[in-house]
């Protein structure tokens, strides 16, 4: 018992995440409660995570994913796990290697960021872009706020000196920036974070670089909720890009989009098939609702729960999906550029490293079914709301009514919990 005592009373775990990422006296009121607390011996703590790497600091990262699935990360060390669980990192390198990695791309950072430096120097001023700098032809548009001249510290430096026209690339590049700083400016607003300029300006100079990279995707809003914590928790601002992007290569589909649909389209039909699967009666009143497109779950996907948990509570729901999903190819594959994770093996070493999730999938050989735990997670939720809407929704107004009321009262580990209960179910069933 006094081990057990000790244990708890262990100092790290004493630390309120909420004076980690402090909110706004003025917002402290509307913003949804937090209800993720470090607990010892469930979440990984700072102590666990030294541990955990042996003398050349290569990781075990079975007990990493262990450690998270069961109590999350604690605050104090979310950037460095983050990068592992993104798939940033072999958890078989040693730290020199990694260093090294680290290193390599900072430089290719500083080079990306350069380039789009040179494009609008708007990049690295510590400034936000929130008005249009160009039109849609390449012609630069004058700044309201200065002479009647056009805007000498957004235009690009080549055109500055040669006036030339500017690629089309380039004109599609400069089309985003104020859209990306319009949505920086609305982002996150209740975090005291936000209060400094420069915190913005960093937030809008990634997005900006990632844009630029992403030729295909660009910006599309949504993209700064997701940027926002990595920003954040990660110090130096070249590997919270890298991060980034590692997270994108996972929902970059979401917003790939069409003259008449978006990605994430795909995985609400997906959530159809599975609400059809594990729950047809319910799925049948939505059907009759006008609802069995899951429109209303459109914004659930689209930013991962943003909108429904708190800013500490969304990070320890996403934290705890990617452990859940994480498999240990992750790395190799997404160096190779495959765009997958899947193991290609059914060793038991491999699926020892898997999170639950990943391992029921390659158990149950659906290697090349890629479903995301979000997915299961909007139909645990759902399901949690089945008597309401079943007893109440008489329309689609009532629909997203229901779940607008789910506003920081959701539980993260529970709706994981239940998110791969439905997936086993959902498993059984396709197989049956």
């Amino acid at each position: 018992m006094r081990l057990l005592a000790c244990c708890y009373n262990d100092p790290e775990m004493q630390i309120d995440p909420d004076t980690v990422y402090p909110i706004r006296p003025d917002c402290r009121l509307d913003a949804p409660k937090t209800r993720f607390k470090p607990r010892a011996g469930l979440t990984l703590s700072p102590k666990r995570w030294k541990l955990l790497h042996n003398e050349e600091g290569v990781l075990d990262i079975a007990g990493v994913i262990k450690r998270v699935q069961r109590g999350g990360i604690h605050p104090t060390i979310k950037g460095e796990v983050w990068e592992f669980l993104l798939g940033c990192y072999d958890p078989k390198s040693t730290t020199e290697q990694r260093n090294q990695l680290r290193q390599q791309r900072r430089l290719e950072y500083e080079k990306l960021k350069t380039k789009c430096r040179e494009m609008d120097t708007t990049v690295g001023s510590g400034r936000v872009i929130t008005m249009p700098v160009i039109t849609e032809d390449g012609q630069p548009i004058a700044d309201p706020n200065a002479d009647g001249g056009a805007r000498p510290s957004s235009v690009g430096s080549e055109q500055q000196t040669t006036g030339a026209p500017l690629p089309k690339e380039v004109i599609q590049w400069k089309l985003t920036l104020h859209q990306i700083g319009l949505d920086v400016n609305r982002t996150d607003r209740v975090l005291v974070y936000y209060e400094s300029q420069e915190n913005l300006a960093r937030l809008w100079d990634i997005l900006s670089v990632y844009s630029w990279v992403d030729k295909d995707i660009g910006y599309c809003q949504g993209m700064s909720d997701l940027c926002s914590p990595i920003s954040i928790i990660l110090e130096h601002e070249a590997d919270a890009f890298w991060c980034f992007e590692r997270l994108m290569h996972r929902v970059r589909r979401n917003f790939q989009s069409t003259s008449t649909s978006i990605g994430v389209r795909a995985q609400l039909t997906t959530l159809s098939t599975i609400m059809k699967s594990v729950d047809p009666k319910l799925h049948e009143h939505l059907e009759n609702l006008d609802g069995g497109e899951y429109l209303f779950a459109f914004r659930m996907l689209m930013v991962l729960f943003r909108r429904e948990f708190s800013f500490v509570d969304t990070m320890y729901l996403w934290e705890l999906m990617w452990s859940m999903e994480y498999n240990p190819n992750l790395f190799s594959m997404l160096e190779s550029d495959t765009g997958t994770s899947k193991a290609t093996t059914m060793d038991e070493s491999v699926l020892r490293q898997c999170g639950k999730f990943e391992r029921k999938n390659l158990q149950a050989d659906k290697k090349d079914e890629e479903i995301p735990l979000s997915v299961f997670v909007v139909a645990s939720v759902l399901e949690a709301r089945n008597k309401k809407l079943l007893g109440e929704a008489k329309g689609l107004d009532d629909v997203v009514k229901i779940l607008n009321e789910i506003t920081g009262s959701l539980d993260a580990k529970k709706a994981c919990r239940e998110a791969l209960q439905i997936h086993e179910k959902y498993l059984n069933t396709v197989k049956a």
